[in-house]
């Protein structure tokens, strides 16, 4: 290996994604994840992650990504997207396509002893869909050929 630095090293570095999230656990511990869900899968259950904030970045193919008070949207290889984490509900992350695998990566900030992610009851669901905002152009099966 050459001991000499690349002169361009800083032009390999491409920001994905910057946020302020609202918060940030005292105490957390980072955890990284990835989800590999095959063709067609609806991915995991309404969920939430309790305590802390999640940031991911789509790895192949296309989720389709809802979280309470945004429409859902299809995110697409080479895209991040993070959640806020706390009390707001994650919908979906199934994978958009029937005909490819969907694979993301995801870290989430944790309290340690607590759960990364817990899942909402049906009774919860129903008392905040109020909250759940319909897709800008009338349907999520409209986004599924976006």
């Amino acid at each position: 290996m050459s001991k000499k630095y690349d002169a361009q090293w800083e032009n390999a570095l491409t920001v994905v994604q910057e946020v302020s999230p609202l918060f940030i656990p005292e105490g957390a511990q980072a955890m990284t994840v990835v989800i590999d869900y095959p063709p067609g899968s609806a991915g995991a259950p309404p969920h939430r992650h309790p305590s802390g904030p999640a940031f991911g970045y789509m790895l192949e193919g296309e989720m389709l990504f809802e979280l309470e008070g945004s429409p859902p949207r299809v995110i697409r290889a080479g895209e991040a997207f993070w959640e806020p984490g706390g009390d707001v509900i994650h919908y979906s992350d199934g994978n958009n396509r029937e005909d490819m695998r969907c694979r993301f990566t995801v870290t989430m900030l944790c309290v340690p002893g607590r759960p990364m992610l817990t899942l909402v009851d049906d009774d919860e669901l129903a008392a905040r869909k109020h909250l759940r905002v319909p897709a800008e152009s009338g349907t999520a099966e409209s986004l599924e050929k976006a």
